[in-house]
C-alpha cells in the first residue's frame, strides 16, 4: 500500500562530503540495531513512514524541511548497507536519476545474494508500477527523478520516490509499502501527507474513479479510428466547462492514434495491465479519461491523495550547524549498541525501547 506523501520545498546545494560520510555511518548503525531488534519488517514499515522517514533524515543531519532529504538519506542507507546485505538480509535498489533506471537490474543482482521468497520479477514489476501510477495514473505535476525500491529475504518490500514540480518550486515524496497493499490503482494510498495540496489534473486511482478507470480499459481495445471518430464529433459537438480537469487541447490525435493502436493490440482486460503497456503515459490516460467521461459518463477524480525535528544541526546551518563532534559520538553510540545488542546486552537496546516509549506519549 501507499502509505504517505511529503511535500518539500527544493533547496540549492548538497551535502557536504564530510557530512555524507558521517551519515552513511550513522545510518548503516541505526539500520542495523533497528534490524537485529526488530526485523527487516519494521525497517521496511518505518521507511514507508513519511514522518519517521523524515525524522530519521533530522537524526543524520539534514534540515526537516528539505528536500534534499530524500536522495541523500536514501543514498546514505544505500551505502552504508553495502557489504551488509547478506547480514541483514536487506536489498537497496535505485537512487536519483540515471541510478533510478538501473532499479530493476540491481533488484535482480541482489536477489542472488539474498534469495527472496518472492520472485524476483514481482520485486520488479512492484517498482514499475510505483512509479507508473504516481507518474502516470495520478497526475499532479510532480515528475519523478528519484526512485529506491528496498526489500528483504521474505520479499516485502517499501519504495521511497520524489518527484520535482518546476512550477511551483516544491518536491513530493511518495512511499510505498507492500505489507497491506490490496491493489496499486484502487485507493493504494494508506496515508498521505503534506502541508500543501496541489491542483490535481488527474487522480486515477481514488475509489471513485472506479468508473472511468473500467471504461478507460475498454476503450483502450477499442479500435483507434472509432475514438478517434468519437472525439472529433465531441469536440465539435460539446461545450467544455471552464474547470473540466481534462480539455480536448490535451488530445494529440497523432499521438493518441499510435497508442491506440498499441492498446488495441493487446487488448488490456483491466485499468492496472493498461499501465503496464509500454509508451502509455500520462496523455494517453488523460484522453482516455476524458473520452470516458464526455462521451460514456465515467467521470474522472481531481481529488488530491496528499495528507520534524533536530538531531545535530541542519546542512545549511540552521537552525545551527551540524556540530560534527557530537555526531561522531553518535556514530560511536549506535555502533556500540549494534555490537553489545548482537552479543547479548540488552541495555542500550531497552534504553532505546523507553525513549521510544516516552516519544510516543
Amino acid at each position: 500500500m501507499k502509505t504517505g506523501t511529503a511535500h518539500l520545498p527544493l533547496h540549492s546545494g548538497k551535502a557536504p562530503s564530510w557530512l555524507f560520510q558521517r551519515m552513511v555511518r550513522l545510518s548503516r548503525e541505526i539500520v542495523t540495531l533497528l534490524v537485529y531488534e526488530f526485523g527487516t519488517r519494521e525497517l521496511l514499515a518505518r521507511l514507508a513512514d513519511p514522518y519517521w522517514f523524515q525524522a530519521f533524515g533530522c537524526v543524520l543531519g539534514f534540515d526537516w524541511h528539505s528536500s534534499g532529504v530524500t536522495t541523500t538519506v536514501c543514498g546514505a542507507v544505500k551505502e552504508g548497507l553495502r557489504g551488509r546485505e547478506q547480514e541483514l538480509g536487506i536489498i537497496v535498489a535505485g537512487g536519483k536519476g540515471n541510478a533510478s533506471r538501473k532499479t530493476p537490474e540491481e533488484i535482480r543482482r541482489g536477489a542472488e545474494l539474498i534469495t527472496p521468497a518472492a520472485d524476483v520479477e514481482q520485486l520488479v514489476y512492484a517498482s514499475k508500477m510505483a512509479a507508473k501510477v504516481d507518474n502516470t495514473a495520478v497526475q499532479d505535476g510532480y515528475q519523478l527523478y528519484h526512485h529506491v525500491l528496498l526489500y528483504d529475504r521474505e520479499g516485502r518490500w517499501t519504495v521511497v520516490q520524489q518527484g520535482m514540480h518546476d512550477a511551483n518550486g516544491w518536491a513530493r515524496r511518495y512511499h510505498w509499502l507492500s505489507d497491506g497493499l490490496q491493489s496499486f490503482i484502487n485507493e493504494p494510498h494508506a496515508a498521505v501527507c503534506s502541508n500543501a495540496r496541489g491542483q490535481i489534473t488527474l487522480n486515477m486511482v481514488a475509489e471513485e474513479a472506479d468508473a472511468s478507470r473500467r471504461t478507460a480499459a475498454v476503450l483502450a481495445g477499442e479500435r483507434p479510428e472509432k475514438l478517434l471518430r468519437e472525439v472529433e464529433l465531441a469536440s465539435s459537438t460539446l461545450l467544455m466547462p471552464s474547470k473540466h480537469p481534462v480539455s480536448l487541447s490535451d488530445v494529440n490525435p497523432r499521438y493518441l492514434q499510435k497508442v491506440l493502436l498499441k492498446t488495441y493490440e493487446r487488448q488490456p482486460e483491466n485499468f492496472q495491465q493498461l499501465l503496464e503497456i509500454e509508451g502509455v503515459g500520462p496523455m494517453t490516460v488523460r484522453a482516455l479519461a476524458m473520452i470516458a467521461d464526455l462521451l460514456y459518463g465515467a467521470p474522472a477524480s481531481t481529488r488530491d491523495p496528499a495528507r520534524f525535528s533536530f538531531a545535530h544541526g541542519g546542512k545549511d546551518g540552521y537552525p545551527y550547524p551540524v556540530d560534527r563532534k557530537q555526531y561522531d559520538r553518535s556514530v560511536e553510540v549506535m555502533k556500540n549498541a549494534v555490537e553489545r545488542s548482537k552479543l547479548g546486552d540488552r541495555v542500550i537496546a531497552d534504553a532505546l525501547k523507553r525513549l521510544q516509549r516516552f516519544y510516543e506519549m
